[in-house]
């Protein structure tokens, strides 16, 4: 595919209004746009439908989305009391809720996971945590996986389990890091406690790159190029957002760059 149809590609995802969805989602997309209607400023803001399989078994009648302001290169103030990521959840009856942050995901798994007593069940449960607790780790920039292996189960000594997982960052653009989460489900299969600890590390983030790529000094031009090339198809919108608005010379800068990705990144 040709690099100025891939970005206009790209340009056309950037003004396709934050509140379109398939279909099957339409009903949770709407009862949530209702609840942040009640927030000023709330719609400018990007909705994402959480989709994972761990996530879907452990809670097959609920619909999880993220609410997401960017960041970067400009911060999208939220109104109060969102954050620049949120994790909301869609109730069968309607109900909308905030998970504002891994004590409140504690409280909910503890109120909701149907009883944990097989291996099976304890893992699944852990990858679904994993999958929701990165949410308040992320800015939109990081990638994360659980690698084979990084989910293990004990016994508790008393008829309990314990099962500890682990998430890495995918070391992309600079970032770096995991979340480890430990969940101890009692004999009855209830979530007793939940526990997790998040090293995790920003690598390089859009900022001015783009209107850089011609500047006069050709050491400032090569920083900026290798900065955007660090980030990768991570900055995909960014730079169709700045191809926007750029002169013509500067579009084409921006199509080189957006070349080098695409071949160095295959």
């Amino acid at each position: 595919m040709a690099v100025r149809t891939v970005l206009v590609l790209c340009l056309a995802l950037l003004t396709t209004p934050a509140w379109s969805a398939p279909a099957a989602e339409q009903r949770g997309l709407e009862l949530l746009t209702a609840k942040l209607a009640e927030l000023k400023g709330a719609e400018r803001a990007r909705l994402i439908s959480v989709s994972d399989v761990a996530v879907a078994r452990a809670f097959p009648a609920l619909e999880f989305y993220v609410v997401r302001f960017r960041q970067y290169p400009t911060a999208e103030i939220p109104p109060a009391p969102l954050t620049a990521n949120n994790l909301f959840v869609v109730k069968p009856d309607g109900a909308v809720e905030r998970l504002r942050d891994a004590r409140a995901l504690e409280r909910f798994f503890r109120e909701t996971l149907a009883p944990t007593k097989a291996e099976p069940d304890a893992e699944e449960a852990a990858a679904a945590w994993l999958r929701l607790t990165e949410e308040f780790h992320q800015d939109g920039f990081f990638e994360f996986a659980v690698p084979r292996g990084a989910i293990r189960v004990a016994s508790t000594g008393t008829g309990g389990l314990q099962v500890t997982g682990r998430a890495d960052v995918t070391p992309r653009g600079g970032n770096t890091g995991a979340i480890v989460a430990t969940l101890t489900f009692d004999r009855a299969g209830r979530l007793a406690s939940a526990s997790e600890t998040a090293t995790v590390h920003k690598g390089v983030r859009p900022i001015c790159q783009a209107t850089k790529l011609l500047d006069p000094d050709p050491i400032v031009r090569q920083m900026a190029e290798q900065s955007i090339v660090v980030m990768g198809s991570a900055a995909r919108e960014y730079l169709a957002e700045r191809r926007a608005v750029a002169s013509p010379e500067l579009q084409h800068a921006i199509d080189r760059i957006w070349q080098r990705i695409l071949t160095e990144h295959r």
